[in-house]
């Protein structure tokens, strides 16, 4: 903010200032508010598809012996091949993914230390309560323990990484890789409570979104609001049912 009514005198005696209040920050918050918001809605959908293909591991054995959810992960390696290179495809969808996660940090990060240089020693009070303001207040943290979550996981899941990754791990074998690692139970419970937080992070993720792209229509906003808790819930519910099932021997 600059003043437009200058006054010399109060100038000349240092009550006020023509220089802004703060630096032109290198990247303007609408900005990073906006690439937060695409590439939350990229993790939206990527854990929605991921979810409806690890649930194929409730699918039964085809005829010849091998499991659907192994047939999947070829699919995936496949993509495209010939016309692109073997694995071509399931890179692209990880360099943009990284990218994106990358982004979605940075901004999270910059938008945090805006946020507390303009308050400076006052902190929001009087918020209006409940399940809304208790995932605002627990962004940074709720994506810190995600951040957390999926270095385990490609540790465990995608590498083998021993001590993440239990010491039966075969590349290609993801059945039998899941039957494993979740036969542990301090894992199967690591990977309940993170699809908790991803809920509390993704559900408030979403409805920050709406409001970011601009979504002001009162029936379009009421929509993607309820879709901000159903999206969510579906994800938690699925990914969750995955590892207890096979923890309590359901699936084995």
């Amino acid at each position: 903010m600059t003043v437009n009514n200058i006054d010399r005198d109060a100038i000349a005696h240092g009550k006020i200032t023509e220089k802004p209040l703060r630096d032109r920050p290198k990247h303007p918050t609408w900005v990073l508010k906006l690439s937060m918001a695409v590439t939350g809605l990229l993790f939206a959908a990527f854990v929605v598809f991921h979810m409806v293909g690890n649930l194929k591991v409730f699918l039964p054995a085809y005829e010849d012996g091998s499991r659907p959810i192994n047939v999947y992960g070829k699919w995936l390696r496949e993509m495209f091949y010939p016309l692109l290179p073997h694995e071509a495809m399931l890179w692209i969808f990880r360099i943009v993914l990284l990218a994106a996660i990358i982004l979605h940090i940075y901004g999270a990060f910059v938008l945090t230390g805006r946020s507390r240089k303009s308050r400076g020693k006052f902190r929001r009070t009087n918020l209006i309560g409940g399940m809304n303001s208790f995932t605002s207040k627990t962004m940074l943290v709720t994506g810190i323990v995600l951040l957390a979550f999926i270095i385990f996981h490609i540790l465990d899941l995608t590498l083998g990484v021993a001590p993440a990754a239990p010491t039966a791990f075969e590349h290609g074998h993801i059945y039998a890789n899941m039957i494993a690692s979740f036969s542990r139970w301090p894992v199967a419970i690591f990977y309940i409570l993170a699809m908790v937080v991803l809920f509390l992070h993704l559900s408030h993720g979403i409805y920050l979104a709406v409001s970011d792209l601009g979504i002001t229509g009162k029936r379009t906003r009421a929509v993607m609001l309820a879709l901000s808790y159903l999206v969510p819930a579906v994800v938690m519910i699925g990914n969750i049912s995955i590892p207890l099932s096979i923890a309590l021997g359901l699936i084995h």
